[in-house]
């Protein structure tokens, strides 16, 4: 059993998006494999924490673009989640480069967390909105 499973639950019908939110759901299972199994490669967590931040990087341009676009009202909102996100998992990655061994928990806890009621409450209530203006 995955750390962080995929459900249809978590698809919004949006087919770039839904890859997009697989990737990560993948890349969080393959962060946990590397973290909890053993002793943790340093150079392959660095590389794990880097790609999720580049991914979650392109990931948001993806959705802050449709949300300018079509002129969500809740864009400015959404977009702070954003940029929360990426803050938080840059100073794990800053604090991971300077030696901290004890981000393990912390860091798979968050990452499960934030996917799920990210895109299970805000992304879930833009589907709608873009579905209504003709996204798919």
């Amino acid at each position: 059993m995955a750390f962080l499973e995929w459900s249809d639950n978590l698809e919004l019908g949006f087919a770039e998006i839904d890859n997009q939110h697989r990737w990560l759901v993948n890349a969080t299972n393959a962060l946990h494999d590397e973290l909890i199994h053993g002793k943790a490669d340093r150079a392959e967590v660095e590389k794990l924490l880097n790609g999720l931040v580049d991914y979650t990087l392109t990931h948001f341009v993806t959705e802050e673009l449709l949300f300018h676009w079509h002129n969500y009202p809740d864009d400015e909102a959404h977009t702070r989640e954003h940029t929360n996100f990426v803050t938080a998992v840059r100073e794990w990655q800053k604090r991971y480069k300077a030696g901290e061994e004890e981000l393990s928990e912390e860091i798979l806890e968050f990452l499960k967390h934030w996917l799920l009621d990210h895109i299970l409450k805000s992304d879930k209530a833009y589907a709608p909105f873009l579905k209504a203006h003709g996204v798919k």
